[in-house]
């Protein structure tokens, strides 16, 4: 095949695919938002068109996070959910596999295996489960290859200029590249397949490719469509508790990685408030922190923090917006090294930079043309700079009027007389501030990125997740840049000895995946400085009532208890490196949630884990979700936390309607709340504005059944 053949008919592109590839098809998709949706269909339904055939042609669909527009399981959810997702969804097309695999409707001759799942999307759906993969994302690419994957196909983004393409992996440069090389390196036939979606971002760095990095690149407007954009969801004061507590181990001049959804907006939101309003942080966190925050982390941030993280999430960006993620880290082990000890400052460029560079030994005294490639590269020198032909002299200037300096730079006075001469840049050119693999956010997000300054833009390097979620490969130059890490993961449930319960049910059930947990749980041991950071709220809902999330045992542990590290609920900070098995279960019932601290104790007796005689310290035994409502309430009526930081798609009236909606939900699951709402929304005899009755459908209401809820609503409004 001509490398690469452009089409402009996502038709003619699957005819490609099935003329090219012989036998049955292995389709590999990035996660999120890198799926070339339409393509994917239209090779979907082609292939589930011959069902019917003695011999049908085979799909195996290998991906992760297959997102879905969300659709309301009662009657009364969908009436309100279909405007809402008309407006934030637009033309964004649901994947036909998702349905059919939903709905138990895939053909037998198709399968779909997933590698990380919605969360609890598939719980219950056997077919889903049976397919699940289990695996860490870095072994993801070799996964593939063990599979047989024979297609990749990936949307991305695309750059026209002086009728020459550029394309961009875009959100999803994270598996593909080492998918590429591994299958290059064996000899292996793999049909690349680029889909340009001019929706998506062009993000620069890393994820640039050719156009000849695909073998078929699709070009058709039908390509084209609306990103899924989740929106913001509200951030509760158990999710503000828990970001508080984060936001506080976070050292400064640091390393940051958080995930998507409340917790993470929890997190930026804290670390805006303890850089910009240190005083009322510091009293916040006092309020919350039963063992007081002498130990915690407090400051400004003075330097500033270094975005790594498999997720680049819309908390990430306003983060960078706010100034806080501002930490530049480059792609040479020397120079990072220079930065970190603070012999070289990415800010300023002088004759002191290039004398650190000439004594470090990373260039030499005499410039060879590579030295000043690279010095040229990361901008301490400026382009006026020649080397002469027997490489005895540096030019600086135009060939009439150039200054003429010795290239000896080990003598402080040329150093000067280069700097005099105007050869020397104003500051380090390079850096970036934030490493990710794929991104995934709300609207606004996406369109940030789209009209993001050139020069802002090229500090955010999406890149490869074997790059951001392991120490293996460049393991020196990612030591340095990686200092005071912080990796912060949210997990299910953790048992009193420290094992964490991310991704499945002790049925074995899944409800997520590994992802990159596992990873990034490793690298903050191997790292001297850093931390794992595993966040958790203390109870869950269940359909008997409240749990606790933290447990004395599970039959089911993503992370094993030898790899533990810090803990952390709304009740404060369970560190647990070290420690006996003894402390660490005192150090996790001291964060859990009082109502089960009793029980926890007298479990971890009976397994002599804890004396006879221990009883919970009286500071920890106000664990409760009314002390801590009371405690943080005030901050939210000031401003400081408010229920969605980062704005939301929902508008008032919307938010007004989910809030009761929420309460008639959870009331379904807790027979006694439920009798105790029917009664007091029957007695008040309320009704609802017409327009929300409009919205759910009730406006008209006449069976008994429509009626009772009119009421129940109009109660909880």
């Amino acid at each position: 095949m001509t490398h690469p053949i452009t089409t402009n008919q996502i038709a003619a592109a699957v005819d490609l695919v099935l003329d090219t590839v012989q036998g049955d098809i292995v389709l590999g998709l990035p996660l999120g938002i890198g799926k070339p949706n339409p393509f994917v269909n239209a090779l979907y339904q082609r292939i589930k068109a011959q069902g019917g055939a003695p011999n049908p042609r085979r799909l195996k669909i290998i991906t992760a996070l297959s997102l879905e527009k969300p659709v309301g399981k009662s009657e009364l959810e969908q009436h309100f959910l279909q405007p809402l997702v008309e407006r934030v969804f637009k033309d964004y097309p649901d994947l036909d596999y998702v349905k059919d695999l939903r709905a138990g409707a895939l053909p037998p001759h198709i399968e779909v295996a997933e590698f990380f799942m919605k969360t609890g999307d598939y719980l219950g759906n056997g077919l889903a489960q049976r397919s699940y993969i289990s695996t860490n994302y870095t072994f993801v690419a070799r996964d593939m290859g063990v599979l047989g994957m024979n297609v990749i196909a990936q949307a991305v983004a695309a750059h026209e200029q002086d009728g020459k393409l550029t394309l961009s992996l875009s959100s999803n440069p994270d598996v593909t590249f080492e998918v590429v090389e591994r299958y290059a390196a064996e000899g292996r036939p793999l049909l690349k397949v680029g889909v340009v979606n001019h929706q998506m971002p062009f993000m620069p760095n890393h994820a640039v490719v050719a156009p000849s990095f695909f073998d078929i690149v699709v070009t058709d407007p039908a390509a084209t469509h609306t990103l899924f954009a989740p929106p913001n969801g509200k951030v509760s004061t158990a999710d503000y508790a828990i970001g508080l507590h984060a936001s506080s181990l976070v050292a400064d001049n640091g390393t940051l990685q958080i995930g998507i959804g409340a917790l993470g907006d929890a997190i930026a939101q804290a670390l805006i408030v303890r850089d910009r309003h240190g005083p009322e942080y510091r009293r916040i966190l006092e309020s919350i922190c039963p063992d007081g925050i002498a130990t915690r982390e407090l400051g400004r941030f003075d330097h500033g923090l270094y975005g790594c993280s498999e997720m680049f999430v819309n908390g990430f960006l306003r983060l960078i917006e706010a100034g806080i993620i501002r930490r530049e880290v480059f792609d040479d082990v020397a120079l990072q090294r220079l930065v970190n000890s603070g012999h070289i400052d990415s800010l300023v460029v002088d004759a002191k930079t290039l004398a650190a560079l000439v004594q470090s030994g990373r260039v030499r005294a005499q410039l060879t043309p590579d030295d000043l490639t690279f010095l040229q590269h990361i901008g301490v020198l400026t382009s006026a700079v020649t080397l002469s032909d027997d490489g005895a002299t540096l030019h600086v200037g135009s060939a009439d009027g150039a200054r003429q300096v010795d290239n000896r730079l080990d003598r402080p006075e040329l150093l000067e007389a280069l700097a005099q001469a105007g050869g020397l840049g104003t500051r380090l050119t390079g850096g970036v501030v934030m490493h990710g693999g794929f991104f995934l956010g709300p609207g606004d997000f996406y369109e940030r990125l789209r009209t993001m300054p050139t020069q802002d833009l090229d500090k955010i390097d999406m890149t490869r997740i074997d790059f951001i979620n392991q120490l293996y490969g460049q393991g020196q130059l990612k030591r340095a840049q990686r200092a005071k890490a912080r990796f912060m993961n949210t997990t299910m449930m953790v048992t009193l000895l420290g094992a964490a319960v991310s991704d499945a049910l002790d049925t074995g059930q899944v409800v997520s995946g590994v992802g990159g947990q596992y990873n990034f749980v490793a690298m903050a041991h191997a790292l001297p400085d850093a931390r794992s950071i595993l966040m958790l709220r203390a109870t869950h809902e269940h359909k008997e009532g409240v749990r606790s999330a933290i447990v004395w045992s599970y039959a089911h542990a993503t992370i094993p208890r030898h790899l533990r590290d810090i803990v952390l609920t709304e009740y404060g900070v369970a560190d647990l490196r070290g420690q006996s098995d003894g402390e660490v279960v005192k150090r996790l019932i001291a964060v859990a949630d009082s109502r089960f601290q009793p029980e926890l104790v007298a479990q971890a007796q009976a397994a002599g884990k804890l004396e006879a005689g221990y009883t919970v310290p009286d500071r920890y035994r106000q664990n409760l979700p009314e002390m801590l409502d009371a405690k943080l309430h005030p901050w939210s009526q000031a401003g400081l936390l408010p229920d969605f930081p980062f704005g939301t798609d929902l508008t008032a009236d919307e938010l007004h309607i989910v809030r009761a909606l929420k309460r008639m939900k959870r009331a379904t699951t807790h027979p006694v709340e439920l009798v105790t709402m029917v009664m007091k929304s029957l007695w008040e005899n309320r009704e609802a504005p017409e327009p929300y009755l409009e919205r759910l459908g009730l406006e008209d209401a006449t069976s008994f059944k429509k009626m009772f809820i009119r009421k129940l609503f109009a109660g909880n409004l």
